[in-house]
């Protein structure tokens, strides 16, 4: 599962583009994702109303906002770092999320692309938080709390300078 992003380069066109239901706030990603995974936090299921986030983790400067501007709410995390969940202001769809402990990565909801079909994730991550009626496939590795941030930058060091064709 490690080089699943870079499988990806022949299968997802670039860029891939998302948005919210009503229409108000569109995306485009100028990049793979470096990560994908679902998250079992809380404030991911308070969120999202569900169970979990399936989510996309891009570098923050391959995201570019095309249409309209979403509305935000922050909130200390689990993690007692900062939480900050983007949405539309319309529709109330979640789109984006990000950490103060992480401002360089942006996580992208998987059910707002335009073609959510080819999102695998390859982790569970806070799955302590996960609820008992959710399912966690355990071919998926599984995390307790988050990834290590140290595993989680020399892996997604690695795997972009393998995408890089120079």
């Amino acid at each position: 599962m490690e080089l699943l992003g870079i499988a990806l380069a022949r299968t997802v066109a670039i860029p891939f583009t998302g948005g919210c239901a009503c229409g108000a706030i569109r995306y485009e990603c100028l990049a793979l994702p470096l990560r994908m995974l679902n998250c079992h936090c809380r404030d991911c299921q308070l969120a999202g109303g569900s169970g979990l986030s399936p989510s996309l983790i891009m570098a923050r400067g391959a995201v570019r906002l095309t249409k309209g501007q979403p509305a935000h709410f922050e909130k200390i995390a689990d993690s007692g770092k900062i939480a900050k969940r983007e949405f539309c202001f319309a529709c109330g769809s979640p789109l984006f999320a990000s950490s103060s402990a992480a401002v360089e990565y942006l996580a992208l909801r998987a059910s707002s692309l335009d073609d959510p079909s080819w999102f695998r994730p390859e982790a569970n991550v806070w799955a302590a938080s996960a609820q008992p009626w959710d399912y966690l496939d355990p071919a998926i590795p599984k995390f307790e709390r988050g990834r290590q941030s140290v595993e989680r930058q020399e892996s997604d060091a690695a795997r972009l300078s393998a995408l890089d064709p120079n």
